[in-house]
């Protein structure tokens, strides 16, 4: 049976998530406009967790699978699944191989705020490539490598302004953060730097569209106004070619 950090911490992940985990907050509007019209579109949720990226993309006309490693958070979305039924299908797999899904069998597959989740970029996205139809999307969210990677915190000047000290960028590591009540103290997170990221999407076969780069606004500028000066996090469209 595969294992994954995450089945350690489902019901505290889930709930945190339903109150409005800070990152998936604000990623959620702009993942949803890069993404774009769903409707009729067969969709692969990659690192679904408990689903709620596979229910709203449903709700919005797609045939939707959930690909996950932890068997508890897709027990939480099965069991949404049953209760609210939308045809989403949830499968335990590894991202890294997707080795329970044929090629070509997706038009679209979206990623969000999870591949730091996951050991081997490369594969990851060779495996993406593989299961997408020709000129099908991938559209993920991360957390952005140049400005949250280890070691890095807020700094405030004597005027007020708020900033962002950064090093170690080009070490690329897995890392467990100081803060034990987050989700990365729970469960680490793997650094890589922009050009990884973007290199090996790109040596997959993947090609990029867009990339967006959102600026905080209203209660999430409130609560965390440095993210108003500095991306938290990316976004990037990519299609197979």
């Amino acid at each position: 049976m595969l294992q994954a950090r995450y089945d350690d911490i489902a019901e505290w992940y889930d709930e945190s998530v339903r109150q409005g985990l800070l990152l998936h907050e604000f990623a959620f509007p702009p993942f949803y406009e890069l993404i774009g019209d769903v409707h009729g579109l067969t969709v692969c949720d990659l690192a679904c967790g408990q689903g709620v990226v596979a229910r709203e993309l449903a709700k919005r006309g797609a045939q939707v699978t959930g690909i996950d490693l932890s068997a508890k958070l897709l027990d939480i979305a099965r069991k949404e699944e049953q209760r609210e039924p939308r045809g989403i299908r949830y499968i335990q797999d590894d991202a890294q191989s997707l080795s329970s899904v044929g090629d070509t069998a997706f038009d679209l597959v979206v990623c969000n705020v999870a591949l730091m989740d996951i050991p081997d970029i490369t594969a990851t996205f060779q495996a993406v490539q593989r299961v997408l139809r020709q000129s099908g999307h991938f559209v993920f969210s991360i957390t952005h490598p140049c400005f949250l990677p280890p070691d890095s915190h807020w700094t405030q000047e004597e005027n007020g302004a708020v900033g962002r000290f950064v090093s170690h960028y080009f070490e690329e590591i897995y890392w467990r953060s100081d803060n034990a009540h987050g989700v990365r103290g729970k469960v680490g997170a793997h650094h890589r730097t922009l050009s990884t990221y973007l290199n090996s999407l790109i040596e997959a076969g993947l090609c990029i569209e867009r990339l967006v780069e959102p600026s905080a606004t209203g209660a999430i500028a409130e609560r965390s106004p440095g993210f108003i000066e500095v991306a938290a996090l990316l976004l990037v469209k990519a299609k197979k070619m």
